[in-house]
C-alpha cells in the first residue's frame, strides 16, 4: 500500500472517530430534552382536583428555580417552631409566609448573581453534589407566579415533606449553614441526599406536591414542565 493510501485511511478513521464521539456528546443534551418533555407532560396523581375551600400555597420562579411558598401559620402548623427566625439577619416577626427552594450548594453559596458561575458550579450541577434549602421569611406572595389550594390533610402532608428534608443537629433543628443570605429575612440550610442534573429544583418542587397528594408532571427539571398545571395567581389570601 503506498504512503498516499495510508495517511488517507488514517485520515478517514480519525474522522469516523471524531464523528462518533460528536454524535454521542451531541446525543446526551438531546435525550436529556426528550425525557423533560415526556416528564413534563405525563402526570402523578392524576385523578386530583383543586378544591373550591381550602390552604392556599404559593410556587414562585425566576425562569429557572421555583420556590413553594407557603403559611407560616395554617392548619395547626407552625413553621417558627421548626425553624428559628433569628437564623436570618432580621426577618419579621410577623411574616405571614415562608418560602422554601432546593439547590446546588455552590450555586446556592457562591454565586449572587448568574455572573457568578463558574465552569465548576456548572460541572457540579450536572455531576452531582450537596443539596442545600433555602429558606426565606416574607410577608407578601404577590412576587408568585401560581397558587394552588390544598385540602387541610395535603397541606400537612407538604408541611411534613418539606420538614423531612432539613438534616437535624442533635437536638433536632434543622443544620443552618454559615452565610449570611441574601437579604434580611433569609438562611440556608443542610439538606438530606444530593443535587444533580436529575434531582433539580424543579423536579424537587414536583416531588413534594406528589408526596402531598398534588397532580404534578413526572419530572420536570425546568420550570415550565411544572408550573403549567397550575392556576395563575388571581388572588392573595389563603
Amino acid at each position: 500500500m503506498s504512503e498516499r493510501k495510508r495517511k488517507r485511511r488514517h485520515r478517514s478513521k480519525r474522522t469516523t472517530v471524531t464523528g462518533r464521539i460528536l454524535t454521542a456528546l451531541l446525543a446526551i443534551p438531546a435525550a436529556y430534552m426528550l425525557a423533560a418533555l415526556i416528564g413534563s407532560f405525563v402526570p402523578l396523581n392524576r385523578g386530583w382536583a383543586e378544591p373550591e375551600h381550602g390552604i392556599t400555597i404559593y410556587l414562585a420562579d425566576n425562569g429557572l428555580h421555583s420556590d413553594i411558598i407557603m403559611p407560616a401559620r395554617a392548619a395547626g402548623l407552625d413553621w417558627s417552631t421548626v425553624l428559628r427566625r433569628s437564623d436570618a439577619a432580621a426577618a419579621p416577626a410577623d411574616a405571614g409566609w415562608v418560602a422554601f427552594g432546593s439547590g446546588e450548594e455552590r450555586v446556592y453559596l457562591q454565586t449572587p448573581t448568574w455572573w457568578d458561575i463558574r465552569p465548576a458550579t456548572i460541572w457540579a450541577v450536572l455531576t452531582g453534589s450537596r443539596r442545600v434549602l433555602h429558606v426565606e421569611w416574607i410577608d407578601d406572595p404577590s412576587y408568585a407566579e401560581r397558587q394552588i389550594r390544598l385540602r387541610p390533610e395535603e397541606y400537612r402532608r407538604l408541611w411534613a415533606a418539606l420538614r423531612a428534608d432539613f438534616r437535624l443537629d442533635d437536638e433536632g433543628r434543622p443544620v443552618r449553614i454559615d452565610h449570611p443570605g441574601y437579604d434580611c429575612c433569609d438562611s440556608f440550610y443542610w439538606a438530606g441526599g444530593g443535587f444533580n442534573a436529575l434531582t433539580t429544583c424543579n423536579a424537587w418542587t414536583a416531588d413534594k406536591l406528589r408526596l402531598a397528594g398534588v397532580k404534578t408532571s413526572l419530572w420536570p427539571p425546568f420550570v415550565p414542565g411544572l408550573l403549567w398545571r397550575y392556576r395563575k395567581v388571581t388572588e392573595r389570601s389563603g
